[in-house]
């Protein structure tokens, strides 16, 4: 008896056992059926879902690649640039020579008002006698009439560049000094002025220098020198010379 109740006991167990794994087994199953069943449709699902984020990314890509082609507006200016450069820098070049040409070319001319003339006088042989000939000597202007004079007086003793005419004042006769005063022009020469020559050379000689030294003021009185003392008798002949001489005194003692 108790080993028949053993026995029904062990088999009863082992039914519940086998019970027990068969809905353990179908459970497993059911499980592994059902997540089966959701991978093709969380598959289709995700696929679905991959493909919408996926297509911004081509649209959005464009959108930053258009903005990069702005190359275009660069030839532009730079086409109409050396266009308007052109002709600015080509103007001035023309302009330039044509300011400079005359400049260089053509020198200015001194006005007027700085040129004086004077007259230096020469001699003249007409028939046997001297005649006194005046020549126009252009001098720059001086405040003081002594400037002029002894551009006169340096022209003079230098000698006539006409050939028509001549000097009688002997070559190296030098201009020891010349001054303007109240009461006339002094004249001092050096030795030169009374060597070689005869009486006609003489009053030829002292006549250029009378002349010479009132070009400027015609009644004026000379006083003549020579080496620094007052001239008083002319050439071996022992020409008189009056302190102080003028034209009219000249004219009436020494015609010429």
């Amino acid at each position: 008896m108790k080993d028949g109740q053993e026995v029904r006991r062990v088999s009863t167990a082992v039914i519940a056992g086998v019970c027990g794994l068969a809905l353990v087994a179908g459970g497993g199953i059911a499980w592994w059926t059902a997540n089966r069943s959701q991978t093709p449709a969380d598959t289709q699902s995700s696929a679905p879902t991959n493909a919408p984020a996926l297509s911004p990314s081509p649209a959005e890509s464009p959108v930053v690649i258009i903005p990069v082609p702005p190359p275009t507006p660069v030839p532009a200016p730079t086409a109409q640039t050396p266009n308007a450069q052109t002709p600015n820098a080509q103007t001035p070049n023309a302009q330039t020579p044509n300011a400079l040409v005359p400049k260089s070319s053509q020198p200015k001319p001194l006005p007027q008002t700085d040129v004086q003339t004077v007259q230096v006088y020469w001699v003249k042989d007409a028939s046997g006698k001297f005649e006194a000939v005046p020549t126009k000597v252009a001098v720059k202007q001086a405040d003081k009439p002594d400037a002029a004079l002894q551009a006169a007086f340096n022209s003079l003793l230098a000698g006539p560049k006409d050939g028509t005419v001549s000097s009688e004042i002997p070559k190296g006769t030098k201009l020891r000094g010349l001054s303007v005063k109240n009461d006339g022009v002094y004249v001092d020469l050096s030795a030169e002025f009374t060597s070689g020559g005869g009486s006609n050379s003489m009053t030829g000689r002292l006549g250029q220098v009378i002349y010479t030294a009132t070009s400027l003021q015609p009644n004026t009185k000379v006083w003549i020198s020579v080496e620094g003392k007052p001239l008083e008798l002319l050439g071996g002949e022992g020409l008189e010379v009056a302190q102080p001489s003028t034209r009219q005194s000249f004219d009436k003692n020494f015609p010429l």
